[in-house]
């Protein structure tokens, strides 16, 4: 099992997650957080800091987030290059994100 990072971090990145992450697994994309299934450890340092509750461990994703178990492994898998700010903007899955929610 693995954590996965769902919708609630969607344009909100608060990044505490990866603070907490003891082996770095969690990565800043552009629009979210992705966590990486190979190099995630299961030790759930992560879920207590998550001010959007955006974090599940792959076996008890709410059915209408299940979506992002397949985002968080395909994000890893893509080849593409990464610099400080996360993937380029035209990266797969940035399109596959919901609409960006302007407050």
């Amino acid at each position: 099992m693995t954590y996965v990072i769902t919708e609630g971090c969607v344009d909100i990145m608060d990044r505490q997650c990866m603070d907490q992450c003891p082996v770095d697994a969690i990565h800043a994309g552009t629009r979210m957080a992705y966590i990486n299934p190979d190099e995630c450890i299961d030790c759930g340092a992560c879920l207590p800091v998550c001010p959007q509750a955006a974090i599940f461990l792959d076996n008890v994703v709410p059915a209408d987030a299940d979506d992002y178990i397949a985002v968080n492994v395909e994000f890893f898998e893509q080849d593409c290059d990464f610099d400080d700010e996360g993937p380029h903007p035209d990266h797969p899955h940035v399109a596959q994100l919901p609409p960006r929610v302007d407050a």
